[in-house]
């Protein structure tokens, strides 16, 4: 973890908010015990949400905003709510290969290859429920 992602960490466990921009292609994917949690652009990070936050990893180009005011907070609140129920919407599928497959076509679609490339295997196997050897396999697949 370098600098700028534990002081975005401290930040956040200190129930600090924050928006990811919503102009840009970014997002973060915050790391609880037994899972993580994609935060895309729009959303709120910080607070009650992410006190039990272990890591944070940095899609894109993070850029964080602080909420000017109870409305920014509102929509941003909303917006993490979407995000939430997205990755529900794919880890409800019971086939593991297809969780893996799906959460990688999601994010080459939001983001672009290069940068899902450069994403652990970990990350996106925390996010759908799935082991890292299901996301290499995804991956390698994609390869031939």
């Amino acid at each position: 973890m370098n600098s700028l992602s534990e002081d975005i960490l401290a930040q956040v466990k200190a129930q600090k908010l924050f928006i990811v921009n919503p102009r840009r292609k970014n997002g973060l994917i915050v790391y609880k015990k037994y899972h993580a949690e994609f935060i895309g652009p729009g959303a709120i990070v910080g607070g009650q949400f992410d006190l039990n936050a272990i890591d944070v990893l940095f899609v894109g180009n993070l850029s964080l905003i602080e909420p000017q005011n109870s409305e920014e907070r509102r929509r941003a609140y909303k917006m993490r709510r979407q995000w939430v129920k997205l990755t529900k919407q794919i880890t409800d599928n019971p086939v593991a290969i297809e969780r893996a497959q799906v959460i990688l076509n999601q994010f080459e679609n939001w983001f672009d290859v290069e940068t899902v490339e450069n994403l652990p295997d970990e990350a996106f196997a925390l996010l759908v429920g799935v082991l890292p050897q299901t996301i290499r396999k995804v991956r390698n697949s994609e390869l031939l």
